[in-house]
């Protein structure tokens, strides 16, 4: 088998950590230019193609007004490039050796997957959920359909070439407040929905939070549960810190080598890294590169074990079994599964305000950074979940807890902070 997926596996199993940037860029010669600097990073990496607002959303007329009147775009118009511009945008920069992925965040895919299958590329990401509840409005039964149809385009690749591969995001979705268990329990069942709609090669995702030891047993935990009901090839991937990012230099060095740590601890084989930039602007290529380079100096320093050993039935793995039975229980289709237990609210997303999710269950946040169950609502957790009763949260107390990790990496940073190398030579990230 080879592909995305096999060339991660294989890094791997060599004893690296496969880096990764999130990087888009409207016009052709940027995005060749960030693909080749990732390709020649002193680091192991995978090319990203992120695509722009206006083409997640389906609004290819503004894509293409905006290409015509030379208007920036936050991402590449996969959909609006011929795929010929495409295939020669990537002439000499992929390869077996350095696989790409079209990153989107779409709940109507289709558009994207014929783009990307038109220009010759096999590896994508996103879920009939987490591409759905976070992002508008697109009713969850339409979700489900289009990314099963996805799946259905994907799967056909198989027969001509490389292993297509796709990328649960169900792990990161909301995940500052929902609590760990049911971000592993979305991903394990996304997962399940691509593998009963044909893919083969599949990768599991995980947001980093604010606190190292319970992203470790929630890392653990999801191991585990693909290890029982996953077939085929997966790999976990690890996202580095999705909310507020520090805005320090050194807070956010912190931040970005905690993530690579807890991708080493857990024996995950992928991490996408953020960059210094990311909480005042769109980063450049050369700030990307310092973020893959700085991440894998980071991952270099420890051995990184082919697996992690489980640490038995911890209470984010009791939970989240417990919430995958419970959804596989309610129809022998999964896509429809995952429909009627939002409907149930045996999934819910706390703090989301899409139509098709309850909204009846909340999370807190303590001290310490973890994040915990205030109210389970209709969940199938009783007498399993550890629930701290809370008054409900006002608008700064939302605020206050989004923005816990990024004041507490920048709390008096320039005093007592190390420099990005000097933590590396003294193995101190925090």
């Amino acid at each position: 088998m080879s592909g995305f997926g096999a060339f991660v596996r294989q890094a791997h199993a060599a004893g690296h950590l496969v880096v990764q940037p999130r990087m888009g860029f409207g016009s052709v010669t940027p995005m060749r230019q960030g693909l080749l600097a990732t390709k020649t990073a002193a680091a192991t990496t995978v090319g990203t193609i992120t695509v722009d607002s206006y083409t997640r959303v389906g609004d290819l007329r503004a894509a293409r007004a905006a290409l015509r009147d030379g208007t920036d775009l936050n991402g590449y118009p996969i959909a609006v490039h011929d795929a010929r511009t495409t295939r020669h945008m990537l002439s000499g920069v992929r390869d077996a050796d350095f696989p790409v992925q079209v990153r989107h965040g779409s709940a109507t895919p289709a558009p994207i997957v014929d783009a990307l299958i038109d220009a010759g590329l096999d590896a994508t990401e996103g879920g009939p959920v987490s591409y759905c509840l976070p992002y508008g409005r697109v009713p969850l039964a339409d979700s489900v359909a289009n990314w099963a149809k996805a799946c259905r385009q994907l799967a056909r690749l198989h027969q001509h070439g490389p292993e297509p591969h796709l990328e649960t995001f169900g792990g990161c979705m909301l995940g500052q407040l929902c609590p760990p268990s049911q971000l592993v329990a979305l991903s394990v069942l996304e997962a399940l929905f691509f593998h009963r709609h044909g893919i083969r090669s599949i990768s599991v995702s995980y947001a980093q939070q604010g606190h190292a030891e319970q992203d470790r047993e929630a890392v653990l935990a999801l191991r585990r549960l693909c290890s029982e009901l996953l077939p085929g090839d997966w790999h976990v991937v690890i996202y580095a810190y999705m909310g507020l990012y520090p805005t320090t230099r050194d807070g956010a060095h912190e931040l970005l080598a905690q993530a690579a740590e807890l991708a080493v601890r857990t024996g995950s084989e992928r991490l996408i890294v953020k960059t210094v930039a990311e909480s005042r602007r769109i980063p450049t290529i050369a700030e990307n590169v310092a973020a893959l380079e700085y991440a894998a100096a980071v991952a270099r320093r420890h051995h990184v074990p082919r697996a992690a050993a489980s640490e038995g039935d911890t209470q984010t793995y009791r939970e989240a079994r417990r919430l995958v039975e419970a959804v596989l229980l309610v129809d022998r289709d999964i896509g429809q599964a995952l429909i009627r237990a939002f409907a149930r609210g045996y999934l819910d997303i706390p703090y989301c305000v899409h139509p098709d999710n309850k909204g009846r269950t909340r999370s807190y946040l303590d001290a310490d950074g973890r994040v915990g169950w205030a109210d389970i609502g209709s969940l199938p957790l009783h007498g399993i979940a550890e629930v701290r009763p809370s008054r409900a949260p006002t608008s700064r107390d939302l605020m206050d807890a989004l923005s816990r990790v990024q004041r507490a990496f920048d709390h008096d940073r320039p005093a007592r902070a190390m420099s990005p190398a000097r933590a590396l030579r003294k193995g101190s990230h925090g």
